[in-house]
């Protein structure tokens, strides 16, 4: 079977577009086959600087034949008194048939004209030479350019083309302005180690070709060489390394033959931070650092870059980066001596000449708010004055060390810095902590501050920026989400979770969003309702993919548009997840099946009732000389019992309580509906049926304090 291989030559691409390049055309060109029926083969991509290729192999010769039906005019417009019309025959002309072919068949929208057509599969190679311009102009990425005169757009110029179907050039060509780039079998080897051409006999023969020419175009393979060359180099150094893996991924996709070279630097820059130099090492230079030991708190004074060039030139080259490196480490030792001269909290007046946002303010200012809204916060939380001055002080600190030399050159250190210049100028700990933590958690990374001090900074630093930005109608729409908002909301929830905090979310918005109102004259009642809804949306979403919460079970304990649920979740975030967690529990173990009919049962003839959701106690709206039945009596009486197990439940979100007493009344309510004794709850007379419904209401009440049950689908 035909195997088909593309090489794109380029000038050198970025490390990201390559990585993007690869997982789209990986995801792409197997739908692209498939939907021209070429099933059954497989695709390899590969990618390195200067190519991206696909070889695919198990292609068909050609489609195979396929039958297609297609759907002409109306009958009525296709025939008139037994004969074709224009209609028909310029149907039958365009299709390719006799008039014969057409069928008239009938539709909802009535009887319409089709014929079958038997279309014959097209040879691989006319389709692919229509593909191949597609899967190449169909690649995304930032920034793409124009080069020559032409208007054709790719993250560096095209330079060469390889299209074979087995040993035969596909004439494929890329029409640039006045320059075409045509396919031949022509490629071209390493820059360095092979500049000269290379001949691909046929399409099978790519890769061993290629390495032939010094050149490995599988990225997976080259990433599993940096790391066992990397891990090699550091063990003959008698230390340790951590393989970073975007570290990896972009080092992987910056070179063609990778090779690991050691470098060394002066030991008098040990003295810095070990975050310090990791930072210039591994996000400015892309170095992998040599650690003393495997916990990575202390450095060896080298580094193993992967170079693209050539082997035996290792020396030279490692005598370069050690003079790049150099230069870098003593910039970083000058900024950190100077940001050492003073203390930390003389920053603080310069903070009013950065602007965190041009309609908020200064960074002085944002800050000023912080330390407000950790005031709300710690008075929430009721907690002592030691730990309320360390949360003030933390956060008064807590940008002061962006305008320090050192973060203004190395953004990525912005907190760590802040916490050793705080140790330094003989703050709390607890307060330098602090000033690291309030960040956490970084991006991807899932580590949450641990403090207290921490983490009520944190809050109040993301919901002074969510309110803000939201108060600017500055709101995430789609996937834009300029400001992270949905990753600072989540972080909130988060952080409230894992530490178990016990903050009213609800009267923590209202509060801020008040001050915001006041000072800006916005909306308060439409500021604070946006931000309900949008952190309810973030709940949801937390429950569902992070807890792994069914929906339903997630709809019921948010409430489906019910301000019950809704109010109930922002005031107690601990409780909607403890619930939520909960329910889960009792149906991956069957529980819920045993009170999921009757509880439901009773809440949908409920709804058809006026008892207020809230009400609980039987004795007040339950009249007892309106019974007809023992099963009436026998479900008040249960739901007299029902009470006192539903407050504790409430008191101590114990809800295993409350299952279990539900579990118990199960049966009286299941013999009320459908036991010898049963009872029609619309009965004729308006008392008795609203009496009924109460009994109902009741039992629906006693269950909401964990759910709504209305929203839980049975055997989901």
């Amino acid at each position: 079977m035909p195997a088909f291989l593309l090489e794109l030559g380029t000038e050198e691409l970025p490390a990201s577009f390559l990585s993007d390049a690869l997982v789209q055309w990986r995801s792409r060109i197997p739908q692209s086959l498939e939907a021209n029926n070429l099933t059954g083969a497989s695709v390899d991509v590969y990618g390195t600087p200067r190519r991206l290729a696909i070889l695919i192999q198990g292609l068909p010769s050609q489609q195979p034949d396929r039958e297609e039906e297609i759907k002409g005019p109306p009958a009525q417009a296709a025939f008139k008194d037994g004969k074709p019309t224009p209609a028909a025959v310029g149907f039958a002309k365009k299709q390719g048939v006799e008039i014969d072919a057409l069928e008239v068949r009938p539709t909802d929208k009535g009887d319409f004209v089709f014929v079958q057509k038997r279309i014959p599969g097209r040879p691989v190679a006319e389709i692919l030479t229509e593909l191949v311009p597609q899967w190449i102009s169909s690649l995304e990425g930032k920034r793409l350019m124009r080069w020559g005169d032409g208007d054709m757009k790719f993250s560096r110029p095209i330079r060469w083309l390889v299209a074979l179907l087995d040993e035969t050039v596909l004439a494929i060509a890329l029409e640039n302005g006045s320059e075409t780039i045509t396919s031949g079998r022509i490629s071209y080897g390493h820059r360095v180690l092979h500049p000269e051409t290379v001949t691909i006999d046929q399409a099978t023969d790519y890769v061993s070709t290629l390495r032939s020419a010094s050149v490995v175009v599988d990225a997976d393979e080259r990433a599993t060489t940096i790391k066992q060359q990397v891990e090699a180099a550091v063990q003959n150094l008698n230390g340790s390394t951590e393989i970073y893996p975007n570290l990896l991924e972009e080092v992987t996709n910056l070179v063609e033959c990778p090779s690991a070279v050691v470098g060394r630097f002066e030991g008098e820059f040990l003295h810095l931070p070990v975050e310090v130099i990791t930072t210039v090492m591994v996000s400015h230079q892309r170095y992998f650092p040599v650690f003393k030991t495997a916990n990575n708190q202390e450095l060896l004074p080298y580094f193993v870059t992967v170079s693209n060039g050539d082997p035996a030139k290792s020396d030279i080259i490692a005598v370069g980066n050690e003079r790049v490196i150099r230069a870098r480490l003593a910039d970083g030792q000058f900024f950190y001596k100077t940001d050492l001269a003073k203390p930390l909290e003389s920053f603080l007046p310069q903070l009013e000449k950065v602007t965190f946002q041009e309609d908020l303010g200064s960074l002085r200012a944002k800050v000023d708010r912080v330390i407000k809204i950790a005031d709300q916060i710690t008075t929430q939380l009721q907690l002592g004055e030691q730990e309320r001055h360390n949360i003030e002080r933390a956060a008064l600190l807590s940008k002061a060390d962006l305008v320090s030399q050192m973060v203004y050159e190395f953004p990525e250190l912005q907190g760590i810095m802040g916490q050793k210049y705080a140790l330094a100028s003989n703050e709390p700990k607890e307060v330098a902590t602090a000033i690291f933590e309030h960040y956490l958690p970084r991006g991807a990374d899932d580590i949450l501050p641990q403090s207290l001090t921490g983490q009520v900074v944190g809050l109040a630093d993301r919901l002074d920026t969510l309110v803000s930005i939201f108060g600017l109608g500055l709101i995430p729409t789609g996937s834009s989400d300029p400001f992270a908002l949905r990753r600072a909301a989540n972080a909130v929830v988060n952080i409230t979770w894992t530490a178990n905090l016990q903050i009213n979310l609800e009267t923590l918005l209202e509060q801020i969003a008040t001050d915001f109102a006041t000072t800006y004259n916005k909306d308060q009642a439409e500021l604070t309702k946006t931000l309900q809804e949008f952190f309810l949306q973030r709940i949801r979403t937390l429950l569902q993919e992070e807890k792994q919460i069914d929906y339903d079970l997630v709809n019921a304990v948010l409430g489906e548009n019910d301000p019950e649920y809704t109010e109930r979740a922002l005031k107690d975030l601990l409780d909607v997840r403890d619930r939520a967690l909960y329910l889960q529990k009792i149906r991956n173990d069957g529980t819920l099946d045993k009170i999921y009919e009757t509880v439901n049962r009773s809440t949908r003839l409920a709804a058809q009732g006026d008892l207020d959701t809230k009400q609980l106690e039987p004795t007040a709206v339950i009249d007892k000389e309106l019974f007809q039945k023992p099963s009436e009596a026998a479900f008040y009486d249960a739901v007299i019992d029902l009470v006192p197990q539903t407050q504790t439940a409430q008191q101590s979100r114990n809800y295993q309580l409350l299952v279990a007493a539900l579990e118990k009344i199960a049966p009286t309510v299941s013999n009320f509906f459908d036991g010898p004794d049963s009872v029609l709850v619309m009965d004729s007379d308006p008392k008795i049926k609203r009496n009924r419904l109460y009994l109902l209401g009741l039992l629906r009440n006693h269950a909401r304090v964990l759910a709504d049950f209305g929203a839980i689908v049975k055997n989901l």
